[in-house]
């Protein structure tokens, strides 16, 4: 598809960032496109910097990833512990929207330096809070109205066509016509990207590419596979994805840091596993109905529940509703016993391991929202991916449909201009070096470190 005339923004001389969120975009997979000569523009791109393999949030969802981003700070600081968390001191769940955040985002802290910003579909800034700039909301939004932060913009999006996110319902029911109504969420995304970019200088200009994340989770296997049916159609939105890179890098002047990433990475599932069965299995969590459903079902006397992905909360008794554990030597004991069973988890069909670690919850977190985390965190080995329905009759399941699923450690990073030397970045290391490529201090709350300091103490 040919692109309409190029937007090239005015000349300048103030530092500023264009940064291109892919969703799930795997480092390890950008090297094989890379080998097999595909994705032209990616690799001019990395040619100014480097292709970094970069480290990501655990749990690896999303919203969890996007929130450290955009904060430059862990979950213990930001609130943001998965796509769906509970109430503590309640059996009350809710899905956190940007309302949760605790901490100032990349574009409140600019916006605060009067800098002007735009954020499209990256999650967590549903609904859009106040900036000096325009934030157009992410997947979260209930519908393009909500997601749009004024009217004007809310008519703007609706006529070019603008969807808040791909449909999955259709990907479930039909994998053939999930594969045009995908390209066709892609290329109002980018119109919308191409419009808002004309509008003026944005001294911050941020989008977010999410339907490579959905290709993933309905694709992955049958590219890895080379189906007949899907691998070759798999590969052509790769191309098509490299053109609107190519596009978006000639909008960058040499005032701008071009910056391209993603949030975690992906691999095909070989089950998907139901961390609540094994709870019930081994004695850890009981319901008090017959078909439990919710959290609401558990009864009291349980010791530890699971929400998504492989977050454990123990029953602790002052922070959890009915909770009996005591603080102290009582929850010491008891998570440490739990934490070793956990990692003993093992395939039922083959015997495999399924868990690579169990982490605690003071080795991941720190910070005001501290207490809302979960007490073990499991680390799953790739293939498995943990899941936290309630009253599932079987440990592991493959579905048809969905058929790939993140992976923590395989996400990557091009800053242009910056060899990333010295150590593997983290998400969190992100908007540290954009803010000092703009001329502004980091914020001490932030854990992440900006990889300026890294390149030059290596040059």
């Amino acid at each position: 598809m040919k692109f309409l005339k190029r937007a090239r923004p005015p000349a300048g001389g103030s530092p500023r960032a264009l940064v291109v969120a892919l969703d799930g975009v795997p480092y390890t997979y950008m090297r094989r496109l890379f080998e097999a000569g595909e994705m032209p523009n990616m690799r001019a791109i990395t040619e100014r910097g480097e292709l970094a393999q970069m480290d990501t949030s655990m749990p690896n969802v999303s919203s969890v990833a996007w929130a450290s981003f955009m904060t430059g700070a862990n979950p213990g600081k930001h609130n943001i512990y998965g796509f769906l968390d509970r109430r503590p001191g309640t059996r009350r769940t809710y899905i956190p929207t940007s309302r949760d955040l605790r901490a100032p985002t990349i574009l409140e802290i600019l916006s605060a330096a009067g800098k002007r910003v735009f954020s499209m579909n990256v999650p967590v800034t549903y609904p859009p809070r106040p900036v000096n700039g325009t934030v157009i909301g992410c997947f979260l939004s209930p519908n393009l109205e909500k997601a749009s932060p004024t009217p004007e913009v809310f008519r703007t999006l609706e006529a070019i066509g603008y969807q808040v996110d791909a449909d999955p319902w259709l990907a479930r029911h039909n994998k053939a016509d999930f594969l045009p109504h995908l390209v066709e969420v892609f290329e109002a995304r980018m119109e919308a990207t191409r419009h808002f970019w004309r509008q003026e200088r944005w001294d911050f200009f941020m989008t977010h590419i999410m339907e490579t994340d959905r290709l993933h989770h309905f694709f992955w296997e049958e590219m890895e596979n080379e189906d007949p049916r899907y691998a070759e159609a798999f590969l052509a939105f790769y191309r098509r994805v490299d053109e609107a890179l190519g596009e978006l890098r000639s909008w960058a002047d040499d005032d701008t840091t071009l910056v391209v990433l993603s949030d975690h990475g992906f691999c095909s599932i070989r089950q998907e596993v139901h961390v609540n069965t094994w709870l019930a299995q081994n004695g850890y969590l009981r319901y008090a109905t017959n078909e439990p459903k919710t959290l609401a079902d558990i009864d009291p006397t349980s010791i530890a529940y699971s929400l998504d992905p492989g977050r454990i909360y123990l029953n602790v008794r002052g922070r959890e509703a009915d909770g009996h554990i005591e603080p102290g030597e009582a929850y010491d004991r008891t998570r440490s016993e739990l934490a070793t069973a956990l990692a003993g988890m093992t395939d039922p069909e083959n015997g495999a391991p399924m868990v690579r670690r169990v982490a605690t919850r003071e080795e991941l977190y720190s910070g005001s929202a501290y207490e809302a985390a979960p007490d073990l965190v499991l680390d799953m080995h790739d293939g498995y991916d943990a899941k936290g329905p309630f009253g599932k009759p079987d440990l592991c399941f493959k579905g048809d449909a969905l058929v790939g699923m993140h992976t923590t450690p395989d996400a990557l990073l091009s800053v242009s201009d910056l060899p990333l030397l010295g150590r593997r970045p983290n998400i969190m290391d992100v908007v540290p070096t954009i803010l000092e490529r703009v001329g502004l201090p980091v914020p001490e709350q932030m854990d992440g470190r900006s990889l300026l300091r890294t390149a030059a103490a290596h040059a």
